[in-house]
């Protein structure tokens, strides 16, 4: 899974119809180009792609009277939510050692309903105690990671991940299930991207802090 398309679709979606400057500020803004591959090529090469592939429609808006070549915006299709959903969906449940994948999906979780959210957060602590079940199977992390030479240090890395993620996870639950964030379905939802003209506060910074 990529995660640039996650976060391009999301943010089409998010301003309804956007040309891609819009959506690269929005990454931007996120501190997506930090933590993720969401580089100005391969932003508009995504934007490109998914417009052939039906995921997004591609308007061609005519030039200004001050002149300048033409400009695409675009808008999500009924694929490309499909799409996006199921791109969602998988960022929360698969266990990937890979934070961008996780990172893009809590980006636009509350775009799901609560209960529906909290439902795939557990299935993704399920996974992560699965993968910790079969790895102990042949390592154990009491006996420390010396049991297998320097390249226990490997197993020993992934299974402090896999337990931090898993608490990380728990914890976020929680928080769900004691009301944080608004959800879909429950009112206006909180909307992290830039209206047109916007300055970007982080345009040459790491993104939010």
């Amino acid at each position: 899974m990529s995660a640039i398309r996650l976060l391009v679709l999301g943010a089409v979606r998010q301003h309804g119809r956007a040309h891609g400057y819009q959506v690269r500020n929005d990454l931007e803004y996120w501190g997506a180009h930090e933590w993720s591959n969401a580089k100005p090529g391969s932003i508009y090469h995504a934007l490109k792609q998914m417009a052939k592939q039906g995921l997004l429609h591609a308007h061609e808006i005519a030039p200004s009277t001050a002149g300048g070549p033409p400009r695409t915006e675009y808008e999500i299709t009924e694929a490309g939510t499909e799409e996006y959903f199921a791109l969602l969906r998988s960022a929360l449940t698969s266990y990937d050692q890979r934070p961008d994948i996780l990172s893009a999906g809590l980006g636009f979780i509350v775009d799901l309903p609560r209960d529906e959210a909290v439902e795939l957060l557990k299935e993704r602590v399920g996974a992560i105690e699965a993968w910790r079940r079969s790895v102990t199977e042949y390592y154990t992390p009491e006996d420390g990671p010396e049991q297998l030479g320097h390249i226990g240090e490997i197993m020993n890395l992934w299974v402090h991940t896999a337990d931090g993620g898993a608490e990380w996870a728990r914890g976020l639950i929680e928080r769900i299930e004691g009301g944080a964030y608004t959800f879909a379905g429950e009112g206006e939802p909180f909307v992290g991207v830039l209206a047109e003209g916007q300055e970007n506060p982080y345009a040459s910074g790491a993104g939010p802090r």
